[in-house]
Parts: structure tokens; C-alpha cells; sequence
């Protein structure tokens, strides 16, 4: 399982180190910022797992973080907690109410109290089964929440993604290893969307319960550029995750139940992406199976092209 990600937003570099040091010690991966553009860029690269938020810093307020936090597919579901020395009726009003902040702890505070808080609000977010275990990602129903989203707007663009070659690759080199190459996906997907999306909030990136499956949103203009991004970049760095010479030879050798020995190209990935004008789409059952139908369409492209990665495009992509 991932280390779980807490962001600490607070300009006092006593406060700032002693939540980071306290944390840490409990096994959480902890990042800092003093200032708010700073928190919103590490949002933007690496989303938390939850957030502690102070209000008062040199650049923004804290509010304004958390309203962009829920303004972003990727980050609506952080739970946010602010920290803050401004304890008065309207401060808690704008922090519970506008920001839809869980807690609104005023300081000085009860660091033992404020990790019980934390660790509340971690555990209610797996227990609604909102994030993938290894990579952190939004899973299940906030991935149903945002197609459902889809269903109703027009400008999208929907990727589909699997890693074709997982299963084989982990029942050589073992799950944990397995786990590596989740991670290694999820980095590649948020620095794509980090990249092409920065300054937009129109992307989400989440992956499936089971299976090495991811789904990407944005517009039909930007989602060409991130499976670019993606593709790229895993046919380029996958082979690291075998051993010398399998990554020499290209391939791993596997003997069936019959006793038959085959060779199984590296990992590769199959996309399939759809956009608002392959629609309409009636509900996200038909979405996800369109999607899924164009994802092994890729699959089918790559084998006759006699390439590694691809992408398959629906009608509707121009």
C-alpha cells in the first residue's frame, strides 16, 4: 500500500516543521508550502491525499486554496482541513460552508487531536472506496461521478487506458513489483495532464478498482497531447522495470499449463479515447463499454502495425 500524501499549507516555519516531523514519524508522506501558489502547484503535479490548510499567507488566503481545490476534478474529493488562527463565526462560516472544509480547528491546537482528525478523514475516504490503495489515484465512484458528469456537458474528451502484458509481468516478478508499474503509470499521467492541462481544471485522472486500468477527462485538444505524453514516455522507460535480459531481448518467456513455451512482448498500453461527438451516450455503462470497445481496437491497430503502444481514436476525434 502507498504512503497516503498530506499537504501542510502554513507560513510559520515552526508550525510547518513540526507537523512535517509529527506526520512523517506516523508513516504519512508530508509535503509543505508557505505559500499558496506553492500548495496549488504541488496540488497540481502530485494531489494529496488530504489537506491542512492555514488561512492567513503571504500570497492568498487559505480559502482561495480550497476553493480551487473544489472547483478541480482531480483534487474536489481532498478532504480539507484548516488550521488556522482566525476563529471568528465568519471565518468558520466561509471555511465549513463556502469551501465545504470537514474540520475548522483553531489554533493553538492538539497536534495528537488533529492526527486523530486526519486519520478519521483518511480512513472514511478508503472506506467509500475512493481511492485506489497503490497509487493514491480517485477510484469507483468518484470515477462514475465524473463520467456521469460527461454525460451531460458537450467539449469532452474521454481516455481509456490498460497496460497490456500486467498480469503476465507480475506473475514473474511478483506484485509488489506489479505495484511499481501502477505507480510509474500514475506519475506519467498526472506530469502529462500537469503539463498539457496547467491552468485549466477540466482534467480528472483515475484508475479502476481491479486491473491495471486508467481513465483520463479533458478536451478533445488536450487529451491528443497527454496520450502523446503517456505513450511516449512508458514505451520509452517500461523496460526498466525488467530485469537486463529481458529487456534485451524484448520479451519474457512463459510456459502455459500445456508446457508450451511462448513469448510475451513487454508492457505496453492500449488507449482508447472517445470524445462528446461520438455520443450521445445515454448512461456511463454505454460510455465505459464504447470506450473499451476502442481501447482493444488499439490493441488490434498496434499488433498490425506491428508496434508497441497506440491510441484508437472514436468517429467523433477529428
Amino acid at each position: 500500500m502507498s504512503k497516503e500524501r498530506i499537504l501542510v499549507v502554513e507560513d510559520q516555519p515552526d508550525i510547518s516543521n513540526l507537523l512535517k516531523i509529527y506526520f512523517t514519524s506516523r508513516g504519512y508522506e508530508v509535503f509543505t508550502a508557505m505559500r499558496g501558489s506553492h500548495a496549488l502547484e504541488i496540488c497540481s503535479k502530485t494531489p494529496p491525499n488530504l489537506a491542512l490548510l492555514d488561512v492567513n499567507l503571504p500570497d492568498m488566503e487559505g480559502y482561495e486554496i480550497g476553493r480551487a481545490l473544489r472547483a478541480n476534478p482531480r483534487t474536489r474529493h481532498i478532504p480539507i482541513i484548516f488550521l488556522t488562527a482566525r476563529g471568528e463565526r465568519r471565518d468558520r462560516l466561509i471555511g465549513l460552508g463556502e469551501v465545504q472544509a470537514q474540520y475548522y480547528i483553531v489554533k493553538p491546537f492538539d497536534i495528537e487531536e488533529v492526527h486523530t482528525i486526519v486519520k478519521n478523514q483518511l480512513d472514511e475516504a478508503r472506506r467509500k472506496n475512493q481511492l485506489h490503495p497503490v497509487t493514491n489515484l480517485p477510484t469507483a465512484e468518484l470515477i462514475n461521478e465524473q463520467l456521469r458528469n460527461l454525460l451531460t456537458t458537450q467539449g469532452w474528451a474521454m481516455a481509456q487506458i490498460h497496460i497490456n502484458g500486467f498480469e503476465t509481468f507480475t506473475q514473474s516478478y511478483g506484485s509488489v513489483v506489479g505495484e511499481d508499474v501502477l505507480k510509474f503509470t500514475a506519475l506519467l499521467l498526472n506530469e502529462g495532464v500537469t503539463e498539457v492541462g496547467v491552468g485549466n481544471s477540466d482534467e480528472f485522472v483515475g484508475q479502476m478498482v481491479v486491473g491495471p486500468d486508467f481513465v483520463v477527462t479533458s478536451t478533445p485538444e488536450r487529451i491528443k497531447l497527454i496520450c502523446e505524453h503517456l505513450l511516449n514516455r512508458f514505451d520509452e522507460e517500461i523496460g526498466l522495470h525488467y530485469n537486463f535480459r529481458h529487456r534485451k531481448q524484448g520479451f519474457l518467456e512463459v510456459t502455459d499449463e500445456n508446457g508450451t513455451m511462448r513469448q510475451v512482448p513487454l508492457m505496453s498500453l492500449a488507449i482508447g479515447v472517445l470524445t462528446s461527438q461520438d455520443g450521445p451516450f445515454y448512461d456511463i455503462r454505454e460510455l465505459s463499454e464504447t470506450a473499451a470497445e476502442t481501447r482493444q481496437r488499439a490493441t488490434h491497430q498496434a499488433r498490425e502495425q506491428g508496434r508497441k503502444s497506440w491510441v484508437a481514436y472514436g468517429r467523433g476525434h477529428a
